[in-house]
């Protein structure tokens, strides 16, 4: 229990410090990660079964198509290690698939949406041990001392769902490195990655016609008002995605429309007519690009699955 109190009271601190420092900047910014609490996550789990959110139904449809041979990629006895698990609901078609795995550890910073995942996977998997790892992955962690040693079946890393597409190229590089040593040189990583494609297509998937997205991009202001004594008025705000071609992402905002004050944590901050808080990017790669990412930082793409428009693809990293 001490342990999960000091993590609690870690986030706390580094949420206050990220929110200041982001809205301070000339460029207002907030780190995408904090978008996950418990109704974030719920609400971003309503966003994957939209009409307009490809990724999740193409990436699914993948899965299912190819799972025996990404269980034949992931070996016998696999200790699987989902980073970002959220509610874990693609992981159950790897583990379908896969000979005798040995272990799940679903990784988020969600701790209570987390704990259901936990509780769902061992319903549905009574045989297979599941115990989870409250952190957040965009930051370095030591895996825990129960973690399996992999002499007797990999270590293999899940990351599904295009999440690598919301870090940027030095987060990336960091990721990758950190899986490589959480994995182990003979370990192996399964990776989504959203592909470029046309506008037409993209925007509509991150700004849906029901408003879900905006629900959920706007939930950050909300968390900010009750964690951090935040007065955001979230009808002062509208959502709206945006294309970087220079960067290749899809950006998310919240645009103030008017000229407000806003005050957090005692530190007030102003805002003009159009100015926008940065919350969210979300990359999309050329296979050539990724792959050669991928390849500076220690990993080489062993396969690649992808959808016959090739929307998407899922990585078998080695």
């Amino acid at each position: 229990m001490l342990d999960v109190l000091h993590y609690r009271s870690e986030q706390a601190h580094a949420l206050r410090a990220d929110v200041l420092s982001g809205l301070s900047q000339r460029q207002k910014t907030l780190p995408a990660r904090w978008l996950y609490d418990d109704r974030g996550s719920e609400l971003f789990e309503l966003i994957t079964g939209l009409d307009e959110y490809y990724l999740t139904r193409t990436e699914t449809a993948i899965l299912n198509t190819r799972a025996h041979e990404i269980a034949r990629f992931c070996g016998e006895r696999a200790i699987v290690l989902e980073y970002g698990a959220g509610a874990g609901i693609k992981t159950e078609i790897l583990f379908n698939a896969l000979a005798s795995p040995r272990l799940y550890a679903p990784i988020d910073i969600a701790g209570d949406f987390l704990d259901q995942t936990v509780v769902r996977f061992r319903r549905r998997f009574p045989n297979l041990l599941t115990k989870s790892i409250v952190a957040d992955f965009t930051d370095d962690f030591d895996l825990p001392s129960w973690m399996p040693t992999h002499h007797n079946g990999l270590r293999v890393a899940f990351f599904p769902g295009s999440t690598i597409g919301n870090l940027d190229r030095a987060e990336v590089a960091a990721f990758l490195q950190r899986v490589r040593r959480h994995v182990g040189e003979d370990g192996r990583a399964i990776i989504g990655v959203d592909m470029r494609k046309d506008l037409r297509i993209l925007i509509p998937a991150y700004d849906d016609a029901a408003g879900v997205t905006a629900q959920f991009n706007l939930n950050l202001l909300r968390r900010i008002n009750r964690e951090l004594g935040g007065n955001f008025v979230l009808d002062a705000f509208r959502h709206e995605a945006r294309w970087n071609e220079a960067e290749s992402a899809i950006e998310m905002h919240l645009v103030s429309a008017a000229r407000q004050t806003v005050v957090v944590a005692g530190h007030r901050i102003a805002f003009e007519v159009g100015e926008s808080i940065h919350t969210e990017s979300s990359r999309k790669y050329d296979p050539a690009v990724f792959e050669a990412v991928a390849l500076e930082n220690g990993w080489r793409a062993g396969h690649r699955w992808t959808d016959r428009a090739g929307l998407f693809s899922v990585y078998g990293l080695e």
